[in-house]
């Protein structure tokens, strides 16, 4: 028959199972109650043991997730204020290039503004010139322009 081995027992000792073995109860002579005794006693010291060291496990573990988020934090927080950092330098390098855009568009309009100054002149000297060449012309288109200008602020007030 093939009998038990004790885990908890170094030397590997038997465990009795058979008829006449006892866990305490009333079946079984005083020896055996004594065996039965020591074998429970055995296991409940081998399970405590164990759980006592898978306890100590988990709290190694939690120990070591705990140091490994606090680490995580702080890498987060470094990571965070660099990339605040860059986003600044963004926002700002944005802005320098914002401002130059607006000097570059205010240049551009200064430009077509003086181009058109220079259009205006240009039509106020040819008129000029045109007056000079034909004086008797001009009065009698500024007559006629006169005129129908009349006509029609008049019929506006009817």
């Amino acid at each position: 028959m093939n009998t038990p081995v004790d885990p908890t027992n170094p030397g590997g000792t038997a465990i009795n199972t058979g008829p006449g073995a006892s866990l305490g109860t009333n079946a079984g002579t005083n020896a055996g109650m004594n065996a039965g005794t020591g074998a429970a006693s055995n296991y409940t010291e081998g399970v405590r043991s164990n759980l006592s060291q898978a306890g100590g496990h988990v709290k190694q573990a939690a120990s070591d997730a705990g140091s490994a988020l606090r680490d995580a934090a702080v890498a987060a927080g470094e990571e965070l204020r660099v990339g605040k950092a860059n986003v600044k330098a963004d926002l700002a390098d944005g802005a320098l290039a914002g401002l130059a855009a607006a000097e570059n568009a205010g240049g551009a309009a200064r430009e077509q503004m003086d181009a058109l100054m220079d259009k205006g002149r240009d039509l106020v000297d040819s008129a000029a010139e045109l007056i000079r060449e034909r004086p008797l012309a001009s009065f009698g288109v500024a007559f006629a322009a006169g005129w129908i200008l009349a006509k029609l602020a008049r019929s506006g007030d009817k």
